[in-house]
């Protein structure tokens, strides 16, 4: 179906929240009908925060999507934008976009330029 960047915030709500959109998005890259997009900043980002003891989230369901991801997802380095951005940590995440021409997916959409490819949840769902 297509390449995605997916903002850490939505993995966190399609874990706490099984039967939102963010799940939804969640369930179709752990059944290849999306391809996770990523690079070693954000991986390490996806594996800090799901194994945050708050969360609570099982470690057998953090590992199979984390290894799904790994496995048939697409990890590049591209070089690393200039213009502002809100949130310094969320570069990474519009750069590997920008550079697989992905959707970025995410719940924080203040956090990003407005581009036609930066989405949330519920909008990427609809354009389905």
């Amino acid at each position: 179906m297509g390449n995605v960047v997916v903002d850490t915030n939505v993995i966190v709500s399609g874990f706490k929240s099984p039967n939102g959109n963010p799940a939804k998005i969640v369930d179709m890259i752990k059944n290849l009908q999306l391809t996770a997009c990523y690079n070693a900043e954000i991986l390490n980002e996806y594996q800090k925060v799901l194994a945050r003891p708050h969360f609570n989230f099982s470690k057998e369901d953090r590992k199979n999507f984390l290894a799904v991801v790994i496995e048939y997802g697409l990890l590049h380095e591209p070089p690393k934008s200039t213009f502002p951005m809100i949130d310094e940590k969320d570069r990474c995440f519009y750069d590997v976009a920008v550079y697989f021409g992905a959707k970025l997916i995410t719940g924080n959409m203040k956090h990003y330029p407005v581009e036609g490819f930066v989405v949330s949840p519920t909008g990427f769902l609809a354009d389905l």
